[in-house]
């Protein structure tokens, strides 16, 4: 079984890079959203929960059975620790399912792997596992007022958002390709990333 490109897809919240992941997708290459695994893993049912209860009792879980997320956010608010905690439970579970998924592409043909993933560059750890990242950038400004219209956010909390992702700096420093996605409509960013199928061959 010959071994698919592995892509990093990268961006600050608001960037646009949701976008640019799917019109990868259109191009044929298969998303593996480590995001959506995330989410999947702390619903009601998810692998994590146990370890979660365990790991922080029962107000840690909803009535649903899911993670009690607010509970979650005002504990690791007061106790940064916390995050550590929540990270070694629910880290090694995306990274196994992420490489699942990545081993059930690659056998059925699929020539480019894309690992969308938020915090590619604060992990650490996914550099390594990919052959090239592209980063999806924009001006703060432009990031905050995407996320208020989206998501219906008070400007506070979206920059408290911020706060707490890697800086633009940051992100473009562990570029091999940056997406400037300011001032585009869908038209020039769909060119934008027909440059990126063309730089990789797809």
């Amino acid at each position: 079984m010959q071994r698919a490109q592995r892509l990093g897809l990268t961006g600050g919240i608001g960037s646009g890079k949701s976008t640019v992941a799917r019109m990868l997708a259109e191009r044929g290459a298969v998303i593996v959203d480590a995001d959506a695994i995330s989410r999947s893993l702390t619903a009601a049912g998810g692998l994590a929960m146990p370890q979660i209860e365990v790991e922080f009792g029962t107000d840690a879980v909803g009535a649903d059975g899911a993670l009690e997320r607010t509970f979650m956010r005002n504990l690791i608010f007061h106790d940064p620790q916390a995050r550590l905690r929540l990270e070694s439970i629910i880290h090694p579970l995306i990274s196994s399912l992420t490489e699942r998924q990545a081993l059930q592409a690659e056998a059925c043909g699929a020539p480019l792997l894309v690992f969308d993933v938020p915090l590619l560059v604060e992990s650490g750890r996914w550099r390594q596992q990919v052959d090239a990242v592209v980063v999806v950038d924009c001006e703060e400004e432009t990031q905050i007022l995407r996320t208020m219209e989206r998501s219906n956010l008070e400007r506070s909390a979206v920059t408290h958002i911020m706060a707490a992702q890697a800086s633009r700096q940051q992100r473009r420093a562990a570029a091999d390709w940056v997406i400037y996605n300011d001032g585009l409509d869908l038209a020039a960013l769909r060119q934008e990333v027909l440059s990126i199928s063309a730089w990789l061959q797809l």
